[in-house]
């Protein structure tokens, strides 16, 4: 630990390590990923990601993500994003220029943290840095680019967190890119092949320590990792302070985007790839971030209704996610005025009716002796005190469900539709599994729809 002191103490960071107890976790990755998961990363399954920055002022993307739109525009030039900006912007006009557009008028935080407690989600994340450098909240590392200094004039950062914790029992956490495409410093160390690291210890680092003294996320969600090692971004001497020593450490949780050789290996959890959802039970705690604009993580103002993910849809990814040990963290892009648009809360309304009555087989569920069924396609399954939980996708035609996996254990094991009606009539199958009769569901009373749960009682 006392390495992580030493580099807070260069950083300025001088009251970080005033009073040091005995290091639990040194910075290493041996040492660091024998830490325990916070029991309520596992139990809570369902996080909401918010990407939502200056990218959000042009908010267009074309066979790109909007949120990469200045690397696609000025980076690797591609032809529609250069295009798009000869069309309607002057020629002299740069990206700082769109900072002044984001100007989140309608951004109302309390009615923001009740939206995503009505989705039923348990945590979020917001992006407080992206890969554009722009900080949400008033970073003195990043002068005149952050959402103080210009543009929304307000702490964005703060007043979400504000309103989450005062509001709701949702846990706040925040993405924070540790690279940035253009800034001066970074392309410094880039071209000395990273044999300085000054991007690192007079903007990454002392970022990172701010936002943690300041918010006190329970998730720091790291990101931009993949051109540097580790070593380069003083990672290992970070999460050791921030397991040992910060205001968080007995709940805060990271991922795996650390350095170029992290991903899917060292962290809290593992994330391994966008949209990472293996189908298979995973040795280690993992979780699966995708978007509700299935080709964007930033709102795009140019998107087809079809790029939307559909309820079904939705809850199919949360389903198997789930059952295989993992988090869904489904992500939403906010307008740069602050508004969230009306799918992306559609989308999070119907998940929080799904949950009001399927979730007892949700949060705090473990996986199962069997992820999915051994007969029946597109059947998955949790557990939870003693319950078994199948999650249907399809209502079968002939009114009676075949079921490989579940085995009873006497004759009185009893078999409920959630949302519907319970006891429901069952009997064994040759050589294996159960036969359910399903009722006949009536939609103007029913609670059951779009992936519908049995819960299996007396069944192994």
């Amino acid at each position: 630990m006392q390495a992580a002191c030493n580099f807070g103490r260069a950083l300025g960071f001088i009251s970080l390590c005033v009073a040091v107890s005995a290091a639990s976790y040194q910075p290493t990755w041996d040492s660091l990923d024998k830490r325990p998961l916070p029991n309520w990363y596992d139990e809570a399954k369902i996080g909401i990601f918010i990407h939502w920055g200056v990218f959000s002022v042009p908010s267009f993307g074309e066979g790109f993500a909007a949120e990469w739109f200045w690397e696609y525009w000025k980076g690797v030039s591609t032809p529609s994003a250069v295009y798009f900006m000869e069309q309607n912007y002057p020629p002299s006009f740069q990206y700082a220029d769109f900072a002044p557009d984001f100007t989140t008028e309608f951004f109302d935080a309390n009615k923001w943290a009740d939206l995503f407690a009505a989705s039923g989600a348990k945590y979020i994340v917001l992006t407080s840095k992206h890969h554009e450098g722009f900080t949400n909240w008033p970073s003195a590392n990043s002068w005149n680019w952050n959402s103080m200094d210009v543009g929304p004039h307000r702490d964005l950062v703060g007043e979400l967190a504000t309103a989450v914790r005062n509001r709701t029992s949702i846990h706040f956490g925040l993405y924070h890119s540790l690279y940035e495409w253009f800034h001066p410093l970074y392309l410094q160390d880039k071209a000395s092949g990273y044999k300085t690291n000054d991007f690192v210890r007079y903007k990454t680092m002392p970022e990172l320590y701010d936002i943690v003294t300041k918010y006190k996320p329970d998730i720091v969600w790291s990101d931009g990792q993949w051109e540097a090692s580790s070593e380069y971004w003083n990672s290992t001497e970070f999460i050791a302070w921030l397991y040992n020593d910060s205001p968080v450490r007995e709940t805060v949780v990271t991922n795996d985007r650390w350095g170029s050789h992290t991903l899917c290996k060292h962290g809290g959890f593992l994330t391994c790839h966008d949209r990472f959802n293996p189908g298979t039970l995973q040795t280690r705690k993992w979780e699966n971030a995708l978007t509700m604009d299935r080709g964007s993580w930033g709102y795009r103002r140019n998107v087809a209704y079809d790029q939307y993910i559909t309820i079904e849809g939705l809850l199919h990814e949360l389903v198997s996610t789930v059952s295989c040990g993992g988090n869904m963290l489904i992500n939403i892009g906010p307008s740069k005025e602050g508004t969230i648009h009306p799918i992306f809360e559609e989308r999070l309304h119907q998940m929080g009716e799904w949950l009001t009555v399927n979730g007892e087989g949700v949060y705090s569920s473990h996986p199962w002796t069997h992820q999915n069924d051994s007969l029946t396609p597109n059947i998955w399954y949790t557990t939870r005190d003693n319950a078994v939980y199948a999650f249907v996708y399809t209502w079968p035609q002939s009114g009676i469900l075949s079921m490989g996996s579940p085995v009873a254990t006497s004759e009185s094991s009893t078999i409920s539709l959630l949302g519907g009606e319970s006891n429901l009539t069952w009997e064994p199958l040759k050589p294996s599994g159960i036969g359910v009769i399903l009722p006949i569901i009536n939609p103007s009373t029913t609670q059951a729809k779009w992936v519908y749960v049995l819960k299996m009682v007396g069944f192994v």
